[in-house]
């Protein structure tokens, strides 16, 4: 997602969407310990849309 369009949402949707990667950063941990994942790379982008959302959520509190 465009940090742009991430700009525009609420702080409960950001904090929604934060769940959402969190979870599904986890479940990528848990698929590379069981040798299913192939691609790694999908654990640093996920690391670094869950810092862009925990940085928008801090500015606008």
């Amino acid at each position: 997602m465009d940090n742009n369009e991430l700009k525009n949402k609420s702080v409960k949707d950001l904090e929604e969407m934060l769940v959402e990667k969190k979870s599904k950063l986890r479940d990528l941990r848990f698929g590379i310990s069981g040798a299913q994942l192939k691609n790694v790379r999908d654990i640093r982008k996920l690391k670094k849309e869950v810092a862009q959302i925990l940085t928008l959520i801090n500015s606008k509190k």
